[in-house]
């Protein structure tokens, strides 16, 4: 059973021993599938927990506020994948000045070894670690002899052309790129939040909508797409048509995720919405009239039901 530890005293005593995998894992793409694969494999082989170190906030909120990159996933979202991954337990270690302020030495020590019982440290050629990011693979590898761990790196993935990094999904997605990010990621780009009221326009003029307040920080840029959104409490899923905008026919200026189920709710509206953007129809632009924006959202839908007939007729699979 898959483990989820928030501090250092949540861990129990004895713990380990681990074949360890730090990092921010944010997408957790397929370049951080590789490197989960490998702890899974090593603490297989040896009997072991395969285990994850993440970080929360992210480590650049504290040491350097103004390079903090918008997040891919939320830390709950990173535990959901570990876990699909095959992973024993993780740690989300909370970031604070004290821990940012560890020397490499004293990071090994204190966590890596006393607290989580590494026997292995699977991690990628760029990892960096301690203050100010002194350590690298080299000091890893050079700690490990005497600290009673392997260390095991692992290669970057190159898809399609390009090497496979959180950056990369970071602009893919928000230039709403979402085809093309689906591969990188090995899943399509998902968006999951509550279910807020909305203005009621759609219900009354144009189509009815369910509206998101997204937990996630990067959004698909402004356009309509053709998603598959699904209530993470009942897995009860729904072909739909998703506008990620500031609904400019009817003069608004907030963003705003609305999305338009094609088929009943069959139940009770879900208090929360995961929705996989699967393709991107066209950009939001400014009708005439509520009326012609109509016409072209019923456009957008017969769009995406062929769009899922074909997917149905090859037997994809859509999440």
């Amino acid at each position: 059973m898959f483990r989820a530890y928030y501090s250092l005293d949540q861990l129990p005593a004895g713990f380990g021993p681990s074949a360890l995998t730090i990092g921010n894992f944010d997408g957790v793409h397929l370049g951080h599938a590789r490197i989960l694969r490998a702890a899974v494999e090593t603490a297989r082989a040896r009997r072991w927990l395969a285990t994850a170190l993440i970080f929360d906030p992210h480590p650049t909120r504290v040491v350097a506020p103004e390079r903090t990159p918008q997040l891919l996933t939320t830390p709950s979202a990173r535990l959901a994948l570990f876990e699909q991954a095959g992973l024993d337990a993780a740690l989300v270690l909370p970031f604070t000045v004290e821990v940012a302020r560890l020397e490499p030495e004293e990071f090994v020590r204190r966590i890596v070894v006393e607290k989580l019982a590494a026997r292995a440290v699977v991690v990628g050629g760029n990892f960096r670690f301690g203050r100010h990011q002194g350590g690298d693979l080299e000091t890893l590898q050079r700690l490990g002899p005497g600290c009673g761990f392997e260390v095991r790196v692992v290669d970057p993935v190159n898809c399609r052309g390009e090497m496979v990094s959180s950056s990369r999904l970071r602009q893919l997605i928000a230039d709403g790129r979402v085809s093309r990010a689906r591969p990188l990621l090995g899943r399509p780009v998902s968006v999951e939040g509550m279910v807020i009221q909305g203005h009621g326009v759609g219900a009354r003029q144009t189509v009815p909508t369910l509206n998101l307040a997204p937990a996630t920080e990067v959004l698909p840029g402004r356009g309509v797409y053709i998603t598959c959104a699904q209530d993470p409490e009942s897995g009860r899923r729904w072909p739909s048509v998703t506008n990620v905008g500031v609904r400019p026919t009817f003069g608004g200026s907030e963003l705003s995720i609305e999305t338009h189920l094609l088929r009943p709710l069959a139940g009770p509206d879900p208090a929360r919405l995961s929705v996989a953007f699967l393709h991107r129809l066209r950009d939001e632009i400014r009708f005439p009239s509520p009326e012609d924006l109509r016409r072209q959202i019923l456009r957008d839908v017969t769009a995406t039901e062929k769009f899922f007939q074909r997917l149905e007729a090859h037997k994809e699979i859509l999440t």
